[in-house]
């Protein structure tokens, strides 16, 4: 048993960060680390008593797992496909596109370099397998923990309910995302009335060159004519980031009420990120999400990893240097 220590002591980190404060990406690193070093575990244990067994969930994990990659590679692909067909050809549009391209050029790499076999490629295919190895694990700890993180109960009592805002169409419309985000919002303002509140509807979000108004307005607009009161909406228009609808409401929440609480609203693939800036901004309050249509879902989470990797990009670029380091250094030894 001694080999499931290390999983044991993770899960218990975890659970003491998730009590602290469920909105760390921390949190979500534990749980990858405690699951990836269980298996290690049950796979020395099994090794150690029937070694040939041992051996053979070895192979049919790495078959599995080399099944997965070619999978996913082509499924990122036709989402890409999908999303340049419906949506343009933004960058953003294209991030899973790129990302299946970029799966089917490491699987390339890999090949080659074990048909070839020279000290050379076989060091940059282990190096750049290595950094993908790296991203996945942080990938899959972002997504399992981020869907666990929008199922977790959380405090019901609140003052606020926060609406992230997005882009307009035509610079005065309410597009169908940010409805689906502000009819989320009624449902949870509904919620919270029945038990003897009456929080108030901040809508954020400023203008943008091509708006015409800002995107609060628009939202509040929308709410009214959904019937909602307007005598309980606020408006937020400064704001032009998730950060910025989080501090400058923040300001708004603070001047009216110094021990508010909240519940912020965005679309589902957005939730774990918010939580994060709104923990970093210092907003009491969890986030809790609006459906996302399904074709759009896979490129919107790519963004957000993306975008989280840039706000730890410190630490991430330690450890990228450390891995292209230790390639550096093995190839120097062949």
């Amino acid at each position: 048993m001694v080999a499931f220590v290390p999983s044991f002591v993770c899960f218990l980190l975890f659970c003491v960060g998730v009590v602290r404060d469920r909105r760390r990406m921390s949190n979500a690193v534990l749980l990858g680390l405690s699951t990836v070093l269980a298996v290690i575990g049950l796979l020395l244990h099994v090794a150690s008593e029937r070694a040939q067994l041992g051996r053979d969930l070895v192979v049919v994990l790495l078959t599995l797992a080399g099944v997965g990659v070619v999978t996913l590679a082509w499924f990122l692909i036709a989402n890409g496909i999908t999303m340049v067909r419906k949506e343009g050809r933004s960058p953003a549009n294209l991030l899973s596109l790129g990302a299946g391209i970029a799966l089917v050029a490491l699987l390339a790499l890999l090949v080659t370099s074990l048909v070839l076999h020279t000290h050379t490629l076989l060091v940059v295919a282990a190096t750049a397998v290595a950094l993908a190895g790296y991203i996945a694990f942080l990938f899959l700890c972002f997504l399992v923990y981020g869907a666990l993180y929008g199922r977790l109960r959380i405090r019901r009592r609140a003052d606020y309910v926060v609406v992230l805002g997005s882009g307009l169409i035509g610079g005065t419309t309410v597009p169908p995302l940010l409805a689906g985000r502000l009819d989320r919002a009624r449902k949870e303002h509904s919620r919270l009335s029945r038990k003897g509140r009456r929080p108030v509807m901040l809508t954020s979000g400023g203008q943008g060159p091509d708006e015409k108004l800002p995107e609060s307005h628009a939202m509040a607009d929308y709410l009214v004519t959904q019937g909602f009161p307007a005598d309980l909406i606020e408006r937020e228009d400064r704001s032009t980031t998730t950060d910025e609808n989080l501090t400058f409401s923040k300001t708004l929440m603070e001047q009216a009420n110094p021990d508010y609480r909240c519940v912020i609203v965005t679309n589902n693939y957005h939730v774990f990120r918010a939580a994060i800036i709104a923990r970093r901004t210092g907003v009491r309050g969890h986030v809790i999400g609006a459906p996302t249509a399904a074709y759009f879902w896979p490129s919107a989470m790519i963004r957000e990893f993306v975008a989280l990797l840039v706000a730890y990009r410190r630490t991430n670029a330690v450890l990228f240097l450390l891995v292209l380091l230790s390639g550096a250094f093995i190839w120097w030894l062949g």
